[in-house]
């Protein structure tokens, strides 16, 4: 989605958005994500507005201030931006994959069965369509966030195939932006 996202080209407009619909997006994120909750007000204060950032794609990005929160594209789940897991690592469920998967991800390859199933990595129990944190072994922040594909049985027992889908990574196009 952002392997080749440049500011400059792709955005095109920026605007605040109502007490109304930040209201109703801080509860459509508590309720995807509940660990947030205790969170939520620092990431998303009242004081200070929340702007979207329309871009081509029909992609949204929701920036606090300067800082980039959140993003979704179309009518898909919001997704946490990269910067803010590392602030707040305890919002997400964290799959780790094995050293090997490390360099192919940070290219924005989407993240195979056997890379969560080998020695090294951990697969935590999660259902499909879920939004998780990846890990890599020996690693302390997380270096991308998927959408799992398949359920977490499903990856150990079939092992073939994508098991998560890689949405944001680090050093994509989104890491990069700067408003």
């Amino acid at each position: 989605m952002f392997k080749k996202f440049d500011e400059k080209e792709h955005v095109s407009g920026m605007t605040p958005l109502k007490s109304s619909v930040q209201k109703a997006m801080k509860n459509k994120i508590i309720q995807m994500y509940p660990n947030i909750e205790p969170y939520i007000t620092q990431i998303m204060p009242k004081k200070e507005g929340l702007k979207v950032v329309k871009c081509h794609d029909h992609i949204e990005l929701f920036a606090v201030g300067n800082e980039l929160i959140f993003f979704r594209q179309r009518e898909s789940p919001y997704y946490p931006c990269l910067r803010l897991l590392h602030k707040y690592p305890m919002i997400l469920p964290k799959q780790r994959v094995d050293r090997g998967a490390i360099r192919f991800i940070l290219s924005g390859a989407n993240i195979m069965c056997p890379g969560l199933t080998s020695p090294g990595a951990t697969l935590i129990p999660a259902e499909q369509d879920s939004v998780v944190a990846i890990m890599a072994e020996g690693k302390e922040h997380a270096l991308a966030i998927g959408v799992m594909k398949m359920s977490s049985t499903d990856i150990q027992t079939i092992n073939k195939g994508i098991g998560v889908e890689n949405v944001h990574y680090l050093n994509d196009g989104l890491w990069h932006v700067k408003l």
